[in-house]
């Protein structure tokens, strides 16, 4: 029976995962390096601000991480590595790190870490987006600073999108690294493993690195085996999630294991088991009797397993 193409629900799944409810208008085919410039001159202009692996948030019934340039002048950006993200509504939006020291921020500015800027849900998905697009570049600016042909310290062009070295004039652009997240299934039930550095009783779905050359299907077919000592079959393509620590995108994918029996690779992970579907929703929904859990709402690894749950097999 022939099939429509895009027969698939309105909203995508990646839709609904942390970091992806971003609304910039990047102007990647307009962006010129006069662009921070010409933002900063913009009255409407908002900029967020980091440092020291935190994000800045201004308190009050709704929390924001844009800061105006006139709210952000006290807290020092750093107007030579100040970036460009693009246009929300008729707002150039911008991001810098800041030379503030944040222990001395008044009381109505608070520091928190990316990770607790997510999982609270502090500031809104528009803006944890932005976050994620600001976060991520701003690493890859921290990390690139030298010209890996020459070793000549690069300059930044196009807004911070592109680094370009003044001696050798190689161009250098950010980078994104693809990671492959598995919800590993077979029949009724699904593995799901954990690592040392997991909170107490979070188990989640295996992932790994792709590496050059290799299709996100053989990416995950290998993690598994490397990983669970256990074959797979086909593999779903679901979703996929910007993740800024430092600068991945998250590919998640749904993987038909073809066989019960598996070995744990002790240096990667601390635990791994089948779990029910049942027990999976008592997880899900932290009422499991043992204190188990899935990660976060918001990551994509809690969106993989959910679906298994409410598929049909």
């Amino acid at each position: 029976m022939p099939f429509r193409l895009f027969d698939a629900p309105d909203m995508e799944p990646s839709h609904f995962v942390g970091f992806a409810g971003n609304r910039i208008n990047r102007h990647s085919e307009k962006r010129s390096d006069d662009v921070v410039a010409t933002a900063l001159a913009n009255g409407k202009a908002r900029i967020l601000l980091t440092g020291q692996g935190q994000v800045l948030v201004m308190g009050g019934n709704m929390a924001s991480a844009l800061f105006s340039l006139q709210e952000a002048e006290p807290l020092l950006p750093l107007p030579e590595r100040t970036i460009y993200l693009g246009m929300l509504d008729d707002a150039p939006i911008l991001a810098s790190p800041s030379d503030f020291d944040f222990a001395g921020l008044p009381d109505t500015i608070k520091a928190f870490d990316y990770r607790s800027v997510y999982t609270q849900g502090l500031i809104p998905p528009e803006q944890l987006g932005a976050m994620a697009q600001a976060v991520s570049l701003l690493a890859w600016h921290e990390n690139h600073r030298y010209c890996g042909r020459c070793g000549t310290e690069t300059l930044m062009r196009d807004g911070g999108y592109r680094r370009t070295c003044p001696n050798c004039e190689a161009q250098h652009f950010p980078r994104t690294d693809p990671v492959a997240i598995m919800m590993v299934v077979r029949g009724e039930k699904c593995l799901l493993a954990r690592g040392a550095h997991f909170g107490p009783g979070m188990y989640s779905c295996l992932a790994g690195f792709i590496e050059p050359g290799e299709t996100i299907e053989n990416a995950v077919r290998r993690e598994t085996f490397e990983e669970t000592n256990l074959p797979v079959g086909r593999v779903l393509y679901h979703a996929s999630q910007p993740w800024p620590f430092p600068y991945s995108l998250m590919i998640g994918c749904h993987a038909e294991a073809l066989s019960d029996e598996f070995t744990l690779d002790k240096a990667e992970l601390e635990d791994g088991r089948w779990f029910s579907r049942d027990e999976v929703v008592t997880m899900l929904d932290r009422t499991h009797p043992g204190g188990l859990m899935t990660p976060p709402p918001g990551a994509i690894a809690a969106h993989l397993i959910r679906s298994w749950v409410e598929s049909r097999g």
